[in-house]
């Protein structure tokens, strides 16, 4: 049997219509999984849906920064097996120019959308015993670059999440963990708005020789949602291409 399978599992991917989120409901298809994808763009997610493998899929547009639309999604939802947590921006700037609505517009989205999710889903008992929860944090929480702070800070307050829900959650058996991809080729890399020699040098940078794919960290996904994983809760797995090593 593969250890890595995902067969009879049900599981709900926010951010699903585009990036990372998108790769983890195609590829936990292709693993047997019963998906529910969440998204704004409901044209994105009918595409994702006609990628997935197997039947009995679900797509639900819904913005999970507004409480009602979250309270709606939860309310539409059967019981899950694993949730994974992919919905996420980034907009670049300096320290210097930090104001409060480029606070409330990260913070909403990266932290407060998956903390009232959650809340909810636990709430209307939406979530099973032994299910896997998987937040998609970033290494940008502890490789600290320029003109990154509030996204930065966002996905190492997203770190602490993890580790107390762990704790909170490991007697109902629900595991809690997270991935901490390094670059990775999506519509995000855009707000870096590089010039071609400064891509060229990030991606020398990287000791594999290239930026990351979705499908790189949707893999470790699976791993994190599988029963192969029973026993890992409240950690963090680093998928980079070794460019922390430096």
């Amino acid at each position: 049997m593969n250890p890595f399978t995902l067969q009879g599992k049900t599981i709900l991917v926010t951010g699903a219509s585009s990036g990372i989120g998108r790769a983890t409901a195609i590829h936990c298809s292709k693993m047997g999984a019963t998906i529910i994808a969440t998204g704004r763009n409901e044209e994105r997610l009918n595409g994702v849906l006609t990628e997935m493998d197997g039947e009995g899929h679900q797509i639900i547009c819904a913005d999970i920064t507004n409480e009602s639309e979250i309270e709606l999604l939860v309310n539409s939802i059967v019981a899950v097996d694993g949730v994974v947590l992919c919905a996420g921006i980034n907009d670049k700037c300096l320290f210097r120019q930090i104001n409060q609505d480029k606070i409330n517009k990260i913070y909403q989205i990266n932290v407060m959308a998956p903390i009232f999710l959650l809340k909810e889903i636990f709430k209307k008992k939406k979530v099973a015993s032994g299910a896997s929860i998987v937040f998609i944090s970033s290494i940008s929480s502890f490789y600290a670059t320029v003109s990154n702070a509030l996204y930065a800070s966002s996905k190492g307050a997203i770190n602490s999440l993890i580790r107390v829900l762990a704790l909170e959650y490991a007697s109902k058996k629900i595991r809690v963990n997270g991935i901490m991809p390094g670059m990775v080729c999506t519509d995000m890399i855009n707000a870096y708005d590089l010039s071609e020699e400064q891509m060229c040098n990030m991606i020398k940078s990287y000791p594999l020789g290239r930026l990351g794919k979705p499908v790189d960290v949707a893999n470790g996904v699976i791993y994190l949602l599988s029963d192969s994983s029973c026993w890992v809760t409240g950690t963090n797995l680093v998928i980079d291409g070794g460019v922390t090593l430096r």
